[in-house]
């Protein structure tokens, strides 16, 4: 039998839980029940895994879902749309090096209409597909 990813709620609502995982990983937030018993994520939540990767945001079906911003210890940090623990949707990544990408996402790769701003500020707008971004234009200020 396959479990349903369908929560049931306490009278109440979902349940706030705080759990460290046998790995050191820690969640603190709302969760329910599913059909087959098992608790899972859902609805807002702060996700902290062991090393140092943090999440702060919606879940659905015990991923990240919905609106969020995952901060990685390097600096990197994105907030936005998540869609199955992926960027998916319109965002902002910010690289290590203060470089920001603001645009759309798809399946955690750069998909769309988007606004690439190096650290110096200069802005660059284009249609960014991956690594790819053809017909860049750079913005100016006058």
């Amino acid at each position: 039998m396959r479990c349903m990813f369908v929560c049931l709620f306490t009278e109440e609502g979902p349940v706030k839980v705080s759990y460290i995982f046998p790995n050191g990983d820690r969640y603190e937030g709302e969760c329910c029940r599913s059909e087959c018993g098992v608790m899972v994520r859902s609805g807002n939540g702060k996700y902290t895994s062991a090393n140092g990767v943090t999440y702060i945001g919606e879940w659905h079906k015990d991923k990240m879902n919905g609106r969020g911003t995952l901060q990685h210890p390097s600096g990197a940090l994105y907030e936005g749309e998540f869609k199955d623990n992926m960027y998916h949707g319109t965002g902002t990544y910010t690289f290590p090096d203060k470089t920001v990408y603001k645009g759309h996402f798809h399946e955690n790769r750069l998909e769309g209409d988007g606004a690439f701003i190096n650290p110096q500020g200069l802005v660059w707008t284009g249609d960014f597909h991956g690594k790819a971004a053809l017909g860049l234009k750079m913005q100016h200020n006058i």
